[in-house]
């Protein structure tokens, strides 16, 4: 995000000096700020830009095939064998012709601003472009009359199918920009002249959403920055609700306050969100004394997830073939365990727990019930340990054999969870008399990607409860060891190896 605004003097007075609030209105009774969407989305829900464009892209490809078929069909009726084939090629260019045209006008790229009106007017200039352009072709080349009359059918059919499908794209996007799909959230950490312009970009473009801003000084700035509600201070952000929702914490810094920009990365770095920070270099008069050794763009990344989209959604098309294949497979299995838990104790056969998933995220995972029901902890206050009296006897077989997890495959198919990945732990979950979570700073970072059913830990032997802090440190270890190097291959051969780890622990106990 560029720095475009040289620094003001009364910016440095918002953090300084007590100010008034810039608006009359409580921060008691509104603290949504401008920005803030219709619905607040969660960041693994949230669409991303690059999927939607190659989706439509696809589809529409699709189309185009499909159109040229027909028509190539209505042209060849007669032909046979060599004749029929050679009158292929040229209904198969000229849908090729028309998907590269589209393309060339960046057809679907969906821009904020842009009224609806000239995104048909582009995809109208591609399609006449692309027959203009067959038109000199065919003339040159001297085709026959028939098959300039059939191409320019095909052409005419493929464009009024385009109009129809990116006048649905066109109502589709719209949906779901107001429904904060595919804006990101970001909230600014620094209540200064960095945060006003990040805001007022964002007003002018609507490329992000501020959701609020946070300054460990916040009770000498003014409640809101240019519109937007001052939340409290960098402790205060770690613990808020809305972070879940929050897809990049941005500090915005005075490009000399190093030791500060040291200070707020220390503190933030407990969060599995993506932090990047953002510098007016414009306010820089000497850049080898600035953070330049640090950074070398104006938003730069800090911390946070790795890889781009492509990986995302290889991931996660490998977890909707191979999760509904695993469901299909162990649907039997799933049956006899869930009449065994009728029969052996009263109560539901599935218990449901509330789970930190991606970023923090609250979600709530399936397994088959293991417990007695009255004697349930659905806070994991009290972690299983051997020979506990709260498991029943179909219990202990379920859990020994790790099938009591196998409902969790719902929570893989509904994009909760993942098939790999680090075990979803709950929130307020105790190693001793202390919170797991407060054991490691960076605990936290085990939620940049979203919990599996297996992972690295667990074919390492790190299963079962975490009972004294080497666990959870080499749980944690572990987990962000698979988080840096996460690929596909990776998650087949850990998912190869689950079965027979989970069998050598049952053959050589500890």
């Amino acid at each position: 995000m560029p720095a475009t605004l040289d620094r003001a003097p009364a910016a440095d007075r918002l953090i300084d000096a007590p100010g008034e609030p810039e608006e009359s209105t409580p921060i008691e009774l509104d603290r949504r700020g401008p920005l803030r969407p219709e619905h607040l989305v969660t960041a693994r829900r949230r669409l991303r830009g690059e999927v939607i464009a190659y989706s439509f892209c696809a589809i529409d490809a699709l189309l185009l095939v499909l159109t040229a078929a027909w028509a190539f069909e209505l042209d060849s009726a007669g032909l046979q064998g060599a004749a029929k084939l050679a009158l292929a090629t040229p209904f198969a260019g000229a849908a090729l012709l028309a998907l590269v045209s589209l393309r060339a006008v960046r057809a679907f790229g969906f821009r904020i601003h842009e009224r609806p009106i000239i995104h048909m007017a582009r995809i109208a200039f591609a399609m006449i472009a692309a027959a203009v352009f067959l038109d000199i072709v065919l003339i040159v080349a001297r085709g026959s009359a028939a098959l300039i009359n059939g191409l320019r059918g095909q052409i005419e059919l493929s464009a009024a199918a385009v109009f129809c499908a990116h006048l649905l794209w066109l109502a589709l996007i719209g949906r779901w920009r107001r429904r904060g799909l595919l804006t990101p959230n970001i909230v600014v950490v620094g209540a200064n002249h960095q945060a006003r312009q990040i805001i007022e970009r964002a007003l002018k473009t609507g490329e992000a959403a501020v959701l609020g801003v946070f300054d460990d000084r916040h009770r000498r700035t003014p409640r809101r920055i240019a519109g937007v509600p001052v939340l409290g201070d960098t402790q205060a952000l770690i613990r808020h609700r809305i972070m879940p929702y929050v897809d990049r914490v941005v500090i915005a810094v005075d490009p000399a306050a190093k030791a500060r920009v040291g200070a707020l990365v220390g503190q933030l770095a407990v969060l599995p969100n993506d932090i990047t920070l953002f510098v007016d270099w414009s306010a820089v008069e000497d850049t080898q004394l600035s953070l330049d050794q640090l950074v070398d763009t104006p938003l730069s990344r800090l911390s946070g997830r790795r890889g781009g989209y492509r990986r995302l959604l290889a991931k996660r098309l490998q977890d909707l073939v191979f999760g509904a294949l695993a469901l299909a497979l162990a649907a039997p299995v799933m049956l006899l365990i869930a009449v065994a838990i009728k029969l052996d104790s009263p109560g539901p056969v599935f218990f449901r727990q509330r789970r930190h998933g991606f970023n923090n995220e609250d979600i709530v995972v399936w397994k088959f019930r293991s417990m007695r029901d009255e004697l349930r902890d659905e806070n994991a206050s009290q972690q299983v340990s051997s020979g506990d009296r709260r498991v029943s006897r179909v219990g202990r077989l379920i859990r020994a054999t790790s099938l009591d997890e196998l409902p969790q495959l719902f929570n893989v198919l509904s994009g909760e969870m993942s098939l790999v990945g680090p075990r979803p732990h709950a929130p307020g979950m105790k190693t001793g008399e202390l919170e797991s979570s407060k054991l490691i700073a960076h605990y936290a970072h085990r939620h940049r990607i979203k919990p599996g059913m297996t992972g690295w830990a667990a074919i390492h032997g790190s299963r079962g409860p975490l009972d004294d802090r080497e666990k959870v440190l080499r749980r944690v270890a572990l987990d962000m060891a698979y988080i840096e190097r996460q690929s596909f291959w990776l998650d087949l051969y850990i998912m190869l190896m689950t079965l027979p780890c989970l069998l050598g622990d049952r053959l050589n106990p500890r």
